[in-house]
Formats: structure tokens, C-alpha cells, sequence
């Protein structure tokens, strides 16, 4: 497999991981780091793991290593509420709008959560239910046992639904979609 193949094939899943883990504004450059490594790397890929897994392992690290050296967290959270200023909300006469924005708004919201979750949960559920890997490979990716793995999962998700039932409303739209809003504070 060549690189070129490899950066068309992996580069989709590597931004929209490290959009998860880090920001969408972070996301971008912290890719082009992750394939120029893999690019410099690739000669000495010795095949003990998988290729998509040896590649979340650079992405993830390459992600650490970056959270240790920035403020990325407040960066985010001052995202977020320039996020949600009014200047910002859509014509809301257009047919179907409202529907995009309370989804683009529903998604802010658990995005906001799962980004408050301590890093060793979130790292493991974005793994997981977004980018769809099995425990053995997440547990290669972050070099942890399986059985750790599937202690943080369990841990990470009770937290995340702690975290959305305390901060989140549920209900069912016109067309029966599970939304959610902000619960006032």
C-alpha cells in the first residue's frame, strides 16, 4: 500500500478523531502532523499492529502531545460561547431551519459534554462509538490492557449519561428524532 493510498483512506477518520479529541480549529494542522509522522515512519511500520491502529496511536499521541503544550481546553470553551452568540442563529423563516439548527445546537451540547469528560474517558469512547474500533485495537492505540479498556468504556459512558441527564433535556421531535436542549442553569 502506498502513502498516498493511505492518506486517502485514513485521513477522513484521523481529522474527525482529532476533531473529537482536541477542537475542529486544532484538528486540521494536528492531521497534517499526524501523516507527515506516518509519512517519515512508514519505512520502519514493522507491522506488529494493525495499520489503522498504528496510525491512532500517532493521531492520539500526536493529540497529548499538543493538549500538554496549549491551553486547548479553554480555547474550546471560548469556542463554544462564541459558538452560541446570536449573531450566529439562522434565518429561522426558511422552511427546514429550525430543524438544523436545534441538530447543529443538540450536537453542541453533547460535544460540550463528552469535551468535559476527564481525557482517559473521552479518548476511549471516541475510540469506540466514533470511530468504531474494538477494544483490542483501542487497547493497542492507547497501549492499555483490554481490561482497562473496557473499565473506562463502562466508567466513560456512566459518566457521559450522568453528565446529559444533569445538563440536557430529551424529548422527541415532530418526526419522532431523539433531541435534546440545555437544561437552564
Amino acid at each position: 500500500m502506498t502513502f498516498d493510498e493511505i492518506y486517502c483512506m485514513f485521513q477522513p477518520k484521523i481529522y474527525r478523531y482529532l476533531t473529537n479529541l482536541t477542537s475542529e480549529a486544532d484538528a486540521a494542522d494536528l492531521t497534517q502532523t499526524v501523516f507527515l509522522k506516518v509519512s517519515q515512519a512508514f519505512g520502519d511500520f514493522r507491522g506488529e499492529a494493525s495499520l489503522s491502529t498504528w496510525i491512532y496511536r500517532i493521531a492520539t499521541n500526536t493529540a497529548h502531545d499538543h493538549a500538554a503544550s496549549s491551553t486547548v481546553k479553554q480555547n474550546r470553551l471560548e469556542k463554544m460561547a462564541d459558538d452560541a452568540s446570536v449573531d450566529e442563529h439562522p434565518d429561522l423563516d426558511s422552511a427546514g431551519t429550525d430543524h438544523e439548527y436545534i441538530r447543529r445546537e443538540m450536537n453542541a451540547c453533547i460535544r460540550g459534554v463528552v469535551e468535559q469528560l476527564p481525557e482517559n474517558y473521552r479518548t476511549v469512547l471516541l475510540l469506540s462509538d466514533f470511530e468504531e474500533l474494538s477494544n483490542a485495537e483501542i487497547a493497542s492505540v492507547l497501549q492499555i490492557s483490554i481490561d482497562t479498556v473496557k473499565i473506562r468504556l463502562h466508567r466513560g459512558r456512566t459518566a457521559l449519561k450522568k453528565a446529559l441527564e444533569c445538563q440536557c433535556t430529551f424529548y422527541h421531535d415532530e418526526r419522532s428524532n431523539l433531541m435534546c436542549d440545555r437544561k437552564s442553569e
